[in-house]
């Protein structure tokens, strides 16, 4: 700096000789740096455009992915259950065809019978009684002819009319009684009818609201094959929604899986072992992990075999002789490994008590330990969730498969985003260079504001001399 400021004997004037030259210097620039300029911030702005468009392109290629991911698990989820309404139907109908000649046998019987009986149970006219032709024989006889002898007819006639009075009404009686006996036989066999009809009926009416069911599985399912947006925005929000609740399902199985292991972690040390260690990891808490892992392992496989849920499906596609084979041995492992844990669960209290014993005994203290008489609760309540546990974690293979098919979808949508937000982010930072080359120009021309003014004013002086020469001209 005082070699610049010396090439004169006036510092003042050694800087304004440099500003004036480098003021020239950039005024004789001018055009070439401003091209720089402008090639540079387009070049970056045009390099930021295209990776923009290849994220874009990228996003969109992962969407039409997911989107095929996501409609192909629709697909497949939508047919299992369509698969289950049909089966059920079939179970349905397949009983009631089998049991339909016993039942049409059934209502035939029943309505012959009722039928029988009724016919039998018609109310029939009693004959007229016979003194009423009598009666009619004393009317018709002349009075000459009838004397004394009317009065001993009429005498007998009403001995007639009492004694028929009295068969009649016994007949009637009996009669009566026939017909009710008859009616109360007929009971049970409506009875039966209506029972019969009322079960067609439920089954008739089942069916039709699972035809419904179907009806409505068919036109999702349809929906779903078409692609519509419709489908896709339900089965988005679906996997979303499995996915939260399968990872909150899963949190909880980690905590059981916590516990299980803190009750099995203590005895595995006197088992195999609490000094030996294996890459920073004590042997005691690596084979209680591994028992656990085993345990729900086994809980998968046994899932599988009895398709639940369908994560391997080289299990799902065994005979089915050797998948119920599997499922007892399965069952068996499983069995064994949650009795195992109940042992391990009471050895761990009667280790725990001899602690107990053992620090009394060291303190010199003689009264009576820890062992009182419900011991035995805690005891059992360890061995209980020692064996409990086990079985327990096998219904995690429902939730872990849940939240593998929704993690796909999940993830695709993150990463969508992602590269939506990426490619704004650079269109952005083009877009920014682009308009940082203008700023860097207009900077440029700050110190150069004298000799623009003066190029400036050149200018407008040349324009008004050759105008007025065209005019003339």
């Amino acid at each position: 700096m005082s070699f610049m400021l010396g090439i004169t004997p006036w510092p003042v004037v050694s800087a304004l000789l440099w500003i004036i030259l480098t003021v020239a210097a950039l005024y004789l620039v001018r055009g070439t740096a401003h091209k720089t300029i402008q090639i540079a911030a387009q070049g970056l702005h045009r390099s930021f455009r295209i990776g923009s468009k290849a994220v874009s392109q990228s996003a969109k290629r992962l969407g039409e992915r997911n989107r095929d991911v996501l409609l192909a698990a629709g697909r497949e989820a939508k047919e299992r259950i369509i698969e289950r309404e049909f089966n059920r139907i079939n179970e349905t109908v397949r009983k009631d065809l089998a049991n339909y000649s016993a039942l049409h046998r059934s209502l035939s019987e029943s309505i012959g019978r009722i039928e029988k009986d009724h016919q039998e149970a018609i109310d029939v006219p009693p004959d007229p009684p016979g003194w009423v032709k009598a009666v009619q024989a004393v009317a018709a006889m002349d009075s000459k002819d009838a004397g004394v002898h009317v009065g001993n007819i009429l005498s007998d006639i009403h001995k007639s009319l009492i004694k028929a009075h009295k068969e009649a009404m016994a007949a009637y009686h009996v009669a009566s009684a026939k017909r009710h006996h008859l009616l109360r036989h007929m009971r049970p066999d409506w009875r039966q009818i209506q029972q019969t009809l009322a079960a067609v009926g439920k089954n008739v009416d089942s069916l039709l609201s699972r035809s419904v069911t179907i009806d409505r599985l068919m036109q999702e399912y349809e929906d779903i094959v078409a692609g519509k947006d419709r489908a896709m925005s339900v089965l988005s929000s679906s996997s979303l929604v499995n996915f939260f609740v399968s990872a909150f399902v899963l949190v909880i199985a980690i905590g059981g899986a916590i516990i299980n292991f803190s009750l099995i972690a203590r005895p595995m040390a006197e088992m195999v072992g609490g000094t030996n260690f294996i890459g920073g990891f004590r042997m005691a808490d690596i084979a209680a992990l591994v028992i656990i892992l085993v345990e729900i392992s086994m809980g998968l496989f046994l899932m599988e075999s009895l398709r639940i849920t369908r994560l391997f499906p080289v299990i799902g596609a065994l005979p089915d002789k050797t998948r119920v084979r599997m499922v007892y041995i399965t069952f068996s492992l499983l069995f064994l490994l949650a009795s195992v844990e109940a042992g391990l669960a009471y050895m761990r209290e009667v280790l725990l008590q001899d602690e107990l014993a053992t620090s009394a005994l060291l303190r010199g203290d003689i009264g009576p330990t820890a062992t009182g008489e419900f011991l035995w609760i805690t005891t059992a309540a360890q061995m209980g969730l020692g064996f409990i546990l086990p079985f327990a974690l096998t219904f995690v293979a429902i939730p872990l498969e849940t939240f593998v098919h929704s993690l796909r979808t999940v993830v695709g949508l993150m990463a969508i985003s992602l590269l939506r937000t990426l490619s704004l982010m650079l269109r952005l930072l083009g877009n920014l260079f682009l308009y940082l080359g203008v700023l860097f120009k207009q900077v440029y021309d700050l110190p150069l504001f004298v000799p623009l003014w003066l190029e400036e004013r050149v200018a407008k002086k040349s324009a008004n001399v050759v105008a007025p020469k065209r005019v003339r001209q």
